[in-house]
């Protein structure tokens, strides 16, 4: 057998395992001692992102209502309403804008207690009630936001 063949089977297994090292990169450092981070700064560290998503719609839209429901008298969708998420005693998270089929998205770079409240829209009747939601780390939640239209 020439020396050629001979490194042949060495290669076949050095290679992929050289490649694995070179895959993996380095290992990352330990964070300094003595220090201990909130954990909303943590996950920001940790590019830990949370989502809270949902719907914002409106009701009534028909005066009466029916039995069964008439599907022409559910809720409308809302658009342009802001949705602020807050940490609170830590000011504003994130902020969003219901789109015109009413769905809005949240990415809170963190996670723990957050309150979600809803600004006022012109024509309709104050706002919905806020909602206290806890997150954990990478986390979805779905929170609906129903407004008043005022049709009794």
């Amino acid at each position: 057998m020439s020396n050629r063949h001979r490194l042949w089977p060495g290669l076949l297994v050095s290679l992929p395992l050289t490649l694995l090292v070179a895959c993996v990169g380095p290992t990352p450092s330990p964070a300094p001692t003595g220090t201990s981070p909130s954990p909303t700064a943590e996950a920001s560290q940790a590019g830990l992102q949370s989502y809270v998503f949902g719907t914002v719609t409106a009701g009534p839209v028909c005066p009466v209502e029916r039995v069964p429901p008439d599907p022409s008298c559910a809720p409308r969708a809302v658009s342009g309403a802001v949705i602020i998420a807050t940490f609170p005693g830590q000011g504003e998270a994130a902020r969003a804008i219901s789109s015109t089929a009413g769905n809005y998205r949240l990415v809170i770079s963190g996670y723990g207690t957050i309150v979600l409240t809803a600004s006022p829209v012109s024509g309709l009747l104050g706002t919905p009630t806020a909602v206290q939601v806890n997150l954990g780390p990478a986390e979805s939640r779905q929170v609906d936001f129903l407004y008043d239209t005022g049709i009794r």
